[in-house]
């Protein structure tokens, strides 16, 4: 008699917690408490800014580390397993991730801040906030996912071996794709610091995750892995306020000076997610993919790994850096516009159920 194989354990599904719902607020008053702080305490961020080693901020470095590693603490890639049992929608997936918005974030980025918008920002700043635009773009969201397609009813398999497959990718993929676009929007690539972002950021965060991981399951089981994950999320969201604060104390000035810089750069980054979550969702809708799988899916073409861009950035350009200031701006609308998405996929279900092509 022969057994089925074990299914990968799939996380159990979050909702979206108060601080989520409402990070855009929280993103608002860091602006403002950053560039408060900035006016009052000029020498306590000139000696965070000094903090350096190899060009990499230590202040920053470890308010990264405790961004992501809670995150990646979230993804087994014993569920890349699965990745056959939706092959379609991962696809799609796949294509929308790697294929189109990277590219298309470098495309509209040259279009609104290279050209349309370029008279209306600080003379000089427009391939800083482009590179900005491109980190924002070159990497999957990870952890927020997760949320997205709960709160869609998205098939969870699908989710978790989507979410590790793209991981995986980007430890070596992401280094080349930036540096192709960066390359190709006429922004010097320091390759150097933008190889020791890789490691310092996806590497190691992931090898050390997943020990951790593994660590726990072997003593305590999922119960105790999920405590665990409890009790880092809060931590995880401070580290997250604690940089935007550093980010826009050292930003202040010229925020102050160009406020329209925030609301001219969140154009792009509007465009972009509303084409590739629709195109994400058209391709499945014709390649007859389960509306569980396409709804995430979506989703998932659609959102960024802004924690890793805020990292990358600072790294390459630095904490005063227009490309920091455009990667804070992905963070500040990110949570009201993929619950927008989360609506118009939900609303158009049935839409989509019918004319789906099996």
């Amino acid at each position: 008699m022969s057994t089925a194989p074990l299914a990968a354990p799939v996380p159990p599904r979050p909702g979206i917690s108060f601080f989520e719902r409402y990070l855009s607020l929280w993103v608002a008053l860091c602006i403002v408490a950053g560039i408060a702080l900035g006016h009052m305490l000029p020498g306590l961020f000139g000696a965070i800014a000094s903090a350096e080693v190899a060009r990499v901020n230590l202040v920053v470095a470890v308010l990264i580390w405790l961004m992501i590693v809670p995150m990646l603490l979230k993804i087994d890639f014993g569920a890349l397993g699965s990745v056959r049992q939706h092959w379609k929608g991962v696809g799609v997936t796949l294509f929308i991730n790697w294929a189109v918005k990277p590219f298309s974030m470098a495309l509209l980025g040259t279009l609104f801040i290279g050209w349309l918008f370029a008279p209306l920002l600080p003379a000089g700043e427009a391939p800083s906030y482009i590179a900005g635009l491109i980190l924002l773009a070159a990497a999957p969201c990870t952890a927020m996912v997760f949320v997205w397609s709960n709160l869609c009813d998205g098939e969870p398999t699908y989710t978790l071996s989507q979410v590790a497959l793209n991981d995986l990718i980007m430890v070596f993929a992401f280094a080349p794709l930036v540096g192709l676009l960066l390359g190709v929007a006429s922004v010097t690539v320091p390759w150097d610091t933008l190889l020791l972002s890789v490691v310092l950021y996806i590497v190691v965060p992931v090898i050390l995750a997943q020990l951790v991981r593994r660590s726990v399951l072997a003593a305590g089981g999922q119960a105790t892995l999920d405590r665990l994950l409890a009790r880092l999320g809060p931590v995880s969201l401070v580290a997250l306020l604690a940089t935007l604060v550093l980010l826009f104390g050292f930003q202040g000035e010229a925020i102050v000076e160009q406020p329209l810089v925030i609301g001219l750069l969140a154009v792009p980054i509007l465009i972009q997610v509303y084409v590739n979550a629709g195109l994400a969702y058209w391709l499945s809708r014709r390649f007859g993919v389960a509306w569980c799988v396409a709804a995430p899916s979506a989703l998932i073409g659609a959102s960024n790994f802004f924690e890793l861009a805020v990292a990358a950035a600072i790294s390459l350009f630095g904490l005063k850096s227009g490309a920091a200031l455009a990667t804070v701006v992905g963070v500040l609308v990110e949570v009201p516009v993929m619950l927008s998405v989360v609506a118009i996929v939900k609303r158009t279900r049935g839409w989509y159920e019918k004319g789906a092509i099996a």
